[in-house]
């Protein structure tokens, strides 16, 4: 286990939120999806689910959704090494992309990206019964706590 990050709690009912989500290893993405759900409805941010083909295509569907009109996405994919370096080039897009989308556009982009060896990291992470860690709650918490934060940076309080 990584370690344990902050506990946020954040009133989210201003702000619109994209969740994107790909469509490989449904079983842990599911699982992400539901821990960041979770979070946004409790938070009472509006929001909505767009499913990308792969990890690899989530900068881009993120990028339109904030240019759109969303306050915040949120980026959930499971990439898995297998033999091959394809695992460190579509890492290495998503991280780097999803970075360019929110300096490009001023706006977050909660990071769930699971990086993972083998599919049982990814079990332990997904917020799963018997999961250790819940990456999609807290991605969620992420992107909605800097939304506000950027919000009163922007002197757009209330």
């Amino acid at each position: 286990m990584a370690g344990t990050g902050p506990t946020l709690s954040v009133d989210g009912r201003a702000l619109r939120v994209v969740i994107v989500a790909g469509l490989w290893h449904d079983v842990i993405t599911d699982g992400l999806i539901a821990g960041a759900t979770r979070v946004l409805e409790a938070s009472g941010a509006s929001w909505s689910l767009v499913r990308v083909p792969g990890s690899f295509e989530l900068p881009v569907a993120c990028k339109v959704a904030l240019e759109n009109g969303a306050d915040a996405a949120v980026a959930l994919g499971v990439i898995i090494r297998g033999g091959t370096p394809h695992f460190e080039f579509v890492s290495n897009a998503a991280t780097d992309g999803l970075t360019r989308v929110a300096l490009d556009t001023g706006k977050p982009v909660g990071f769930g990206v699971l990086t993972l060896d083998d599919e049982q990291q990814g079990l332990d992470r997904a917020g799963l019964p018997g999961s250790k860690e819940d990456k999609g709650e807290e991605a969620a918490s992420a992107a909605l706590a800097t939304a506000m934060l950027l919000r009163e940076l922007r002197g757009h309080v209330g």
